[in-house]
């Protein structure tokens, strides 16, 4: 079976594609290595996954409707896991533009490779901050996200939305995923934990908003990759009594009479974030100067998930507490800034993805073209 990781070269897409690997699957890789955040981190997951058997490398922006059809086109992946994306909230306020193409635009060019090429499942990365206002908690899929408080979660959402339309249009089994608040080994550096492990190692102080008094459902990569393999390997199914709950006045916004499904995949335990840094100070041995700073704008004040849904469907069960985890976070940062980068091993050439022959504007490339 092959599969198609979006997003390879990202955080969770790295350790997802790996993951697959190591189980035995073939997996093809796309990524557009886009300077958001530094590309060398991405090419040493890169360089990391290129170890793996059975692991194949795509450069391509998703927003490239043509390269895209030649992707699947090429590959005819089984299953796909789109976790490409335009992130981050606060970019979102500054550069628009950016997450409609990759959100928006990108995701419909999936949505129509896996139409076209009737792929049996689907798996594609949404957001607690689909959430929005919502003052209710826990979190949970049977409540309405209808005010997103900023593009990155309008996006999102718009995107739960399309999949629905393909799900009931042609039958494609898809699911989404809200992921509260990614973090672990190999993180983004646009990300608290990257950024006040980063200054505080250096002396510099760390901006902490809301002084530090919102809380958030901090959910550990490896938790995180056993819930995105759980519902990858389950099909989902439609809902037969979707239509008679309709009529009576409750229907279910998680599920659908298509093959649709929505689930929180959180770690269920909000953390304040002044504790989330006093736990970061004693993994570092290291105390931080903090600037308490009001809330921004588009920053959700509390997350919180409630991942029974997902618990019943797939035997879902997050384990890694808050101070594992961030332990676990620091010893791969002293051990990667510590050592000497490596360029990616890249194989013999036809071990690599490479789509046709692109034309010149094309980014359709292997790794190091």
């Amino acid at each position: 079976m092959t599969t198609l990781v979006t997003g390879a070269a990202g955080f969770i897409g790295y350790h997802v594609a790996r993951a697959l690997c190591q189980r035995g699957e073939v997996v093809v890789g796309l990524d557009n290595l886009n300077d958001y955040y530094d590309p060398e981190l991405k090419r040493a997951r890169l360089a990391s996954l290129a170890t793996e058997p059975g692991f194949s490398f795509v450069r391509l922006e998703l927003s490239d409707r043509q390269g895209v059809e030649q992707l699947f086109e090429a590959w005819r992946p089984d299953r796909v896991i789109h976790l490409a994306a335009q992130a981050g909230v606060r970019y979102s306020l500054e550069n628009p533009h950016a997450y409609m193409e990759s959100n928006m635009v990108g995701f419909l060019n999936v949505l129509e490779g896996c139409r076209v090429q009737n792929v049996k499942h689907l798996v594609y990365a949404s957001s607690s901050s689909i959430y929005g206002g919502n003052v209710r908690t826990p979190f949970s899929e049977y409540d309405r996200a209808d005010h997103p408080l900023n593009l990155y979660a309008a996006t999102k959402r718009a995107n739960e939305l399309m999949a629905h339309a393909y799900s009931h249009l042609y039958d494609l089994p898809t699911t989404g995923l809200r992921f509260f608040t990614v973090y672990g080994p190999w993180g983004r550096p646009d990300m608290a934990l990257f950024t006040f492990t980063k200054k505080i190692l250096a002396g510099e102080p760390i901006e902490v908003f809301n002084y530090g008094q919102h809380r958030r459902d901090f959910t550990y990569i490896a938790d995180i990759v056993e819930g995105i393999i759980k519902t990858y390997d389950s099909l989902p199914l439609a809902d037969a009594a979707w239509h008679e709950r309709a009529a009576a006045g409750d229907p279910s916004s998680a599920s659908s009479s298509a093959p649709w499904k929505i689930y929180n995949i959180g770690n269920q335990t909000p953390v304040e974030l002044i504790h989330y840094i006093h736990v970061l100070e004693s993994c570092l041995g290291r105390k931080a100067e903090i600037r308490l700073l009001p809330r921004q704008p588009g920053d959700a004040l509390d997350t919180h998930a409630d991942v029974s849904a997902l618990q019943q469907a797939v035997g879902y069960s997050p384990g890694t507490s808050v101070e594992e985890g961030v332990a676990r976070f620091v010893e791969w940062y002293r051990e990667y800034y510590r050592e000497p980068k490596q360029e990616p091993i890249l194989g013999d050439a036809g071990a690599l993805a490479l789509v046709s022959q692109p034309a010149p504007s094309s980014s359709v490339r292997p790794l190091g073209g």
